[in-house]
């Protein structure tokens, strides 16, 4: 039932899908006594979009497309097993739910598109990161932030230890495997009976390459967000000779983080990833402070659009917390305000994103903090 937010999972929900689209967010918590308000917090917003859905659909159209909210609603174990934040988007035919590492404000809207700006936040946030764990022949990937580190699942089938990689023949007495051992020259790779160097370096580059294809392939490219190393030193340096991630970033965490717990793991990898936090943090800034002494840089709210419906608009920057109700024209990029309660209207902020990323922009949605200027965005031109 979950789906994990990806690129490919924003595209889907920004494809065309008949109205009316049904957009629900609330705040979650993981555990008891807080956990038992949530189901309830969540049916309260399944009836705005209900009295929203009545004001221009019949009683049995209204009622068919909640009935997989409703069915959420009853689902015990799933609200047993939630995170900080809940996002629920469902349409005729179609229906998602996302999990989500951060709280995220109430919102239950109608409207012609999904409201898909809290997700987007995820994944174009500059403070979000994946991290590959390295120890004794197995991996592990966590995801997070700078407050909240959790780890998940490869796909079902997907092997996720050395053993699994190379089949039983490794287990042999003559074959090599993995195990931390403490610092000194004696620590990480280790041979077993009859065993030979050469041996340990084909099944070393063999794991791990299989591992950097299945994070590529399952972590990096459906995210786009930047991996953090951590494992031993030795492992560092193999993993890197063969790896072919883009998104691995230089330096790591040279510890190994089987045993550690969570909160000392999302400490320690922070520390190596705040520096390069704020250099991004920076650059963004920067770039657009540059693009505006230029006249390619604009923070108008109509000028803008104007600009991402021609296909000028290549990096737009959006504050998180803003909310500008109204419609866009994604032809000529006028843009009409009304009230957010009219089940054909959503955040202009919001679809101003996704048409920038249709006409094949980029688009980073920052707190109020680190957004240069006060309308809620700031947008660099291409001419």
């Amino acid at each position: 039932m979950k789906t994990r937010v990806s690129i490919e999972a924003l595209a889907e929900l920004t494809a065309n899908h008949a109205p009316p689209c049904l957009s629900l967010y609330q705040t979650t918590h993981r555990s008891r006594p807080n956990n038992q308000q949530d189901p309830i917090r969540f049916r309260n917003l399944v009836k705005q979009l209900e009295t929203s859905l009545r004001q221009q659909h019949t009683a049995a159209e209204t009622h068919t497309l909640l009935l997989p909210f409703e069915a959420l609603s009853s689902d015990r174990d799933f609200w047993n097993h939630t995170l900080d934040g809940l996002a629920v988007l469902g349409a005729a035919g179609f229906f998602r739910v996302f999990c989500l590492q951060r709280a995220v404000p109430e919102l239950a809207i109608v409207a012609d598109s999904f409201h898909t700006k809290p997700l987007r936040r995820f994944l174009q946030s500059v403070d979000r990161y994946q991290v590959l764990g390295l120890s004794r022949g197995r991996f592990q990937i966590f995801e997070g932030d700078r407050n909240t580190l959790d780890e998940i699942l490869p796909l079902a089938g997907a092997a996720r230890s050395i053993a699994e990689v190379l089949g039983e023949a490794h287990s042999e007495p003559s074959q090599t495997s993995f195990s931390h051992a403490g610092s000194g020259a004696s620590a990480g790779i280790h041979h077993g009976q009859g065993g030979k160097s050469e041996g340990v370096d084909v099944e070393a580059d063999r794991f791990f390459r299989s591992v950097d294809h299945l994070v590529l392939a399952q972590y990096s490219k459906p995210s786009g967000l930047p991996l953090i190393l951590a494992a031993l030193p030795e492992h560092h340096h193999r993993f890197r000779q063969i790896s072919h991630n883009p998104f691995l970033l230089d330096g790591g965490l040279h510890a190994n983080p089987e045993g550690m717990a969570i909160t000392e793991l999302a400490e320690r990898v922070w520390e190596v990833v705040e520096p390069q936090h704020r250099a991004r943090q920076l650059d963004l800034i920067d770039e657009f402070s540059a693009a505006l002494s230029k006249g390619l840089g604009g923070d108008n709210l109509n000028v803008v659009a104007q600009a991402a419906a021609e296909g000028r608009v290549a990096k737009l920057l959006i504050e998180s917390g803003r909310q500008i109700s109204g419609r866009l024209d994604a032809a000529t990029g006028l843009i009409r305000i009304a009230a957010l309660n009219d089940p054909t209207v959503d955040d202009l902020l919001d679809d101003l994103g996704e048409l920038v990323v249709k006409m094949g922009g980029e688009v980073r949605v920052l707190p109020a903090s680190q957004m240069p200027g006060s309308t809620g965005l700031a947008a660099t031109y291409r001419h």
